[in-house]
């Protein structure tokens, strides 16, 4: 595991946060929700690929 991950995990959740924030006050709390399922739709496409990695070489490393 990188560190590059957690930051860019940690960067997607603080743009999330900040957009979440705005637009609640704005008075658009659709569209706030909507940034919010977005965000974590893109967290977990990056941790599936971490994941799926993670198996590949679980896989390579035992010759399966």
């Amino acid at each position: 595991m990188d560190v590059d991950l957690i930051f860019k995990i940690a960067a997607v959740g603080i743009l999330v946060a900040v957009l979440n924030i705005l637009l609640s006050r704005s008075g658009r709390e659709e569209q706030a929700l909507m940034v919010t399922i977005a965000g974590l739709i893109c967290v977990l496409v990056i941790v599936v690929r971490e994941i799926s990695g993670l198996f590949a070489l679980i896989k390579s490393l035992f010759a399966l």
